[in-house]
């Protein structure tokens, strides 16, 4: 609904503008610390912290590591962290069999953040990309991305996770009846306070690239994603996706990447009314920090406006790689 306006000069919109403190009061979109989930790479060792070319100030890192990188979430505020491995090659293979290894790297790493740091939200990755041979996010037979074979295998996988203490599940390989198989197992195996975010909405991008290096995918991709993720120009068929994402058991609804699908993200929201999070992917990481680096643009003030764009969409939260540096500003902190 549109509010009468009075003609200028007894209408000045400028007055709403004028100092800071107004412009506090008036404000409609706010961006807090409790917003924002912290995406963490994962390596084997001790001690470690790995830098990843392609996304300056992103490491990987050893579990004792991200124990200490969790500890710092908490003490900024930030109510989640969430695990992507680097898996060691030598123990990729077709059927992905380490992705459900109670004792892979992910689900260690699981059961030390929620040893030490009880109250932070621990969320996963399920997809097999990080252990498949193949690269892609379900097994491959014939140069096929087989459906219901790899829907087995990411139950499987949610249950070893949901075992190790896992809050949150965070399914993002956009197999069909995953979500629903899954909710089905963890009801049956008595995990039925675990949460599901489904990446619901994951399209078929080229802002994954940097990504796709950090856990080592790259490399071992054959061919592309297009026959499981969604085509960039299908908007009708990610509403269509949440809706079905929901109704088979999730909790909460995932669009990625964010900010070349922030309508999506608005569509979402305002057909669903559910809780609606977007990734803030690797690509869009990058370009922001080499940006910054290259003195093009101010970083921090594009980073932060950057964030601000997925709450003013709609969007109840942000995965985003720049978790630690937004929160600490926004907690004053130098």
């Amino acid at each position: 609904m549109t509010s009468p306006q009075a003609g200028f000069p007894r209408a000045r919109p400028r007055r709403l503008r004028r100092t800071p403190s107004i412009r506090a009061l008036v404000g409609e979109t706010r961006l807090g610390t409790s917003d924002l989930i912290w995406p963490v790479f994962l390596r084997d060792g001790t001690d470690m912290s790995e830098p990843i070319a392609s996304m300056p100030g992103v490491n990987r890192l050893s579990v004792d590591r991200v124990v200490l990188a969790a500890k710092r979430a908490v003490d900024l505020g930030i109510p989640a962290i969430c695990l992507f491995p680097y898996t060691d090659p030598a123990v990729k293979t077709e059927l992905c069999e380490e992705a459900w290894n109670p004792d892979n790297l992910t689900n260690r790493a699981i059961r030390a953040i929620k040893s030490a740091v009880p109250d932070i939200a621990v969320m996963t990755d399920i997809a097999l990309d990080p252990y498949n041979a193949n690269g892609h996010d379900g097994i491959v037979r014939d140069g096929e991305i087989v459906n219901d074979e790899t829907v087995e295998a990411l139950v499987r996988m949610a249950l070893a996770q949901a075992d190790s203490g896992a809050d949150i599940l965070g399914p993002s390989d956009m197999m069909d009846h995953r979500i629903g198989a899954m909710r089905d197992a963890l009801e049956a195996k008595g995990h039925q306070h675990v949460t599901i975010m489904s990446y619901s909405a994951k399209y078929a991008s080229a802002f994954y690239g940097p990504f796709r290096d950090a856990v080592g995918a790259s490399g071992a991709l054959k061919g592309d994603k297009a026959t499981y993720q969604i085509d960039p120009g299908n908007g009708d068929e990610a509403l269509r996706m949440i809706a079905r994402d929901l109704a088979e058991g999730a909790d909460m609804v995932m669009v990625k990447p964010g900010l070349a699908y922030l309508d999506i993200c608005r569509r979402v929201k305002d057909r669903f009314g559910v809780p609606t999070f977007a990734y803030q992917v690797s690509g869009e990481y990058a370009m922001i920090r080499a940006a910054a680096q290259n003195g093009w643009i101010d970083g921090e003030k594009v980073m932060m406006e950057s964030l601000l764009a997925f709450k003013r969409a709609g969007c109840d939260g942000i995965l985003t790689y720049f978790a630690p540096d937004a929160a600490r500003l926004l907690n004053g902190r130098a």
